[in-house]
């Protein structure tokens, strides 16, 4: 909802939450309650003559991805309801247009503070810049410093980093402090990054704004998050919701509008119940700097990588125990103007999930850890199901072949024992087939429509009209439904690849459109294609009927190759734009950081950057989940903000 927020730009952090427990029982319930009957169904379905084992399976598969379905419907519900009644996800208050400019934030010192790699030095200075510039706008960045965190190994790229910066430096000189940095040690990757800046430089700072080096912000969200933290002295942590922007390949494109379109309905039902335990995805948010260099010193795991070592996703893991220490960790689902990219084909999405697959299936070896909070504990849970779904799904769609073969194939037998007296007769499984059929598909639909229903009724405009908006809707689910089971066949190697020992490598993210040759698409896609077409002739010649119920899953896969070609195709993506779909509201009315998106500063090599300012050593001492101890008094308690 643009253009809405509450009568103060920190009311939602100042304000005691209602029903702080009931609501994390509500959901528990409808959650439990849903998956009860599905499973409920399921066993109906099966148990005809007794279960098989080959059916127990099945049984067991499908409540674990029934009950993962039934979370995000949940979840879109109540954020389709608090979204459609105009109302805060945390107080619950009535949300107005704001009357008056934001209050002024009281005196601080925030560090924006972007950790890079080995990225493009121009495309860093450029978002950046757009930044700074919209900081510089609002009049209010005197408590404002940028450093830009260099982990670069290559020597080419350093160089360029170097000279980028000090254009960028020159630029804003006398108006925003700008600083660079580059480790020539890489430990802990993006966290050990963070950890080494705190401790030169975190006591200068009141709070830290952690950028990815895609990520845009505008001045008037830095400033609000500023102001909501200094509002709530309990409040440890605020992310907001970064939504992808300025992509061009047909991938990119319908990615870019889902998120759009859904991710602030999903945001405003996560923020409902996770309510101070929400998650944090690493940029895009705000943290207050003594509470993070007290409690998120991030330990390596025991064991050899995978499973081991250096923790890939620290995000959760340091909202977790920042939340275990007592402080609140908020999602904020109502500031705009956050933003971020993302990988614009198929493949090198896929790539940048294998990283995460990795990071948060080392989560489970922290699900018993001393301390935490319920709440964290199931955002390590659900991060790991999020890739071992699409193995649990493969699986049962499996097993479920297997089972649809062997019935098909076998002929009911009236006499099972030889000395049986009365035949058993074939008892047609009650009339809950279609049912759940039925329910399932409402379940994995209805929040894309409820989605659709909130832009039709609240923004249609902001999608190029209500015509627009309902064609690229309806290409967009089209999309994404030849596209799962591509995705189920890639994560599912991953989860099996993270299980049998493989490390990921760690290289940068690929950010700029880029058209997949047919031999690429070909060489990462033929197994896949390989499997839907024996999967297809197997239940066509073997289980007709089943071929039909299966058609999504193997055509999906035997025109991997061609999806993958295609979405990524960026004149095709432009012809969409032209013709008014999958437009998404910062293409039709775009904001002013993405509008003053700096053009790339020449680079100079005979300039450097200026040094980093004097160090102020602090400690961040490194966290256990084996033990903890928990303190007498909350940690903000006696906090007060640094003049």
């Amino acid at each position: 909802m643009f253009g809405i927020r509450t009568n103060s730009a920190s009311q939602l952090h100042s304000t005691n939450i209602p029903w702080h427990h009931s609501r994390r029982l509500l959901f528990t319930v409808l959650v439990l309650t849903s998956t009860a009957l599905g499973a409920w169904a399921m066993f109906r379905i099966l148990h005809v003559n007794g279960i098989t084992p080959l059916q127990g399976v099945i049984l067991v598969l499908f409540v674990i991805t029934f009950a993962w379905i039934v979370i995000a419907f949940w979840t879109a519900v109540i954020g389709f309801l608090i979204r459609l009644t105009r109302r805060d996800p945390l107080t619950l208050a009535r949300q107005v247009p704001a009357q008056r400019p934001a209050t002024p934030i009281a005196e601080h010192r925030t560090a924006l503070v972007m950790p890079i790699f080995n990225e493009d030095p121009q495309r860093v200075v450029a978002g950046l810049g757009s930044t700074c510039r919209s900081l510089l706008g609002t009049r209010e960045a005197n408590g404002f410093e940028v450093f830009v965190l260099s982990d670069t190994t290559n020597a080419e790229i350093a160089r360029r980093e170097e000279s980028a910066v000090a254009a960028l430096q020159q630029r804003f000189k006398d108006r925003l402090a700008i600083h660079y940095r580059r480790r020539t040690n890489n430990k802990g990757r993006k966290a050990g990054n963070l950890a080494e800046f705190c401790r030169r430089w975190g006591q200068r700072y009141d709070f830290l704004v952690v950028l990815d080096a895609d990520s845009l912000m505008s001045g008037k969200t830095l400033l609000a998050l500023v102001g909501a933290m200094q509002a709530n002295p309990r409040v440890g942590l605020i992310q907001t919701v970064p939504i992808p922007v300025r992509q061009d390949s047909v991938f990119g494109r319908f990615q870019q509008f889902a998120a759009a379109l859904y991710s602030p309905m999903l945001a405003a039902g996560q923020s409902f119940w996770q309510v101070d335990a929400a998650n944090f995805w690493g940029h895009n948010a705000i943290l207050r700097t003594r509470a993070f260099m007290a409690c998120c010193g991030l330990p390596e795991l025991p064991g050899r990588p995978p499973l081991g070592g250096e923790i890939l996703s620290h995000d959760f893991v340091e909202a977790a125990l920042m939340r275990r220490a007592g402080w609140e960790v908020q999602l904020d689902t109502d500031l705009v103007d956050s933003f971020e990219e993302m990988p614009s084909n198929l493949l090198d999405f896929a790539k940048r999930d294998r990283r995460w697959t990795q990071g948060n299936m080392q989560h489970l070896r922290l699900l018993g850890g001393r301390g935490l909070h319920t709440m964290n504990r199931l955002h390590f849970l659900f991060g790991a199901l999020a890739y071992m779904s699409s193995l649990l799904w493969g699986l049962m769609l499996a097993v479920s072949t297997l089972d649809a073969i062997g019935r098909a194939l076998n002929r009911h037998r009236f006499f099972s024992d030889s000395y049986q007296l009365f035949p058993d007769w074939p008892i047609d499984p009650p009339g809950l087939i279609m049912p759940l059929l039925a329910s399932t598909a409402v379940l994995l639909l209805l929040p894309k429509v409820m989605g659709i229903l909130l832009a039709l009724w609240q923004r249609p405009q902001a999608f190029g009209g209500r015509t627009r908006l309902l064609a690229s809707a309806l290409l967009e689910i089209v999309c994404a439904v030849l596209i799962a089971p591509i995705m189920m066949a890639f994560h599912s190697l991953f989860v099996v690849g993270v299980l049998s020992g493989h490390n990921v490598t760690w290289a940068p993210q690929v950010r700029e459109g880029r058209a997949v040759p047919w031999t690429d698409a070909i060489r990462h896609t033929w197994a896949a294609t390989l499997l839907g077409g024996i999967w297809a002739l197997a239940t066509y010649q073997l289980a007709p009927m089943f071929f039909w119920w299966l058609a999504p899953v193997w055509a999906g896969l035997l025109l991997a190759a061609p999806l993958v070609r295609l979405t990524s195709s960026l004149r095709l993506g432009d012809r969409l734009r032209r013709a008014g779909l999958l437009l998404v509201p910062t293409e039709v009315s775009p904001p002013e950081v993405l509008r003053n998106l700096s053009q790339p500063l020449p680079e100079d090599g005979t300039v450097c950057p200026v040094p980093p300012p004097p160090e102020m050593p602090g400690e961040m001492p490194i966290q256990s989940f084996t033990t903890f101890i928990r303190p007498s008094t909350l940690p903000y308690r006696d906090a007060s903000v640094r003049k």
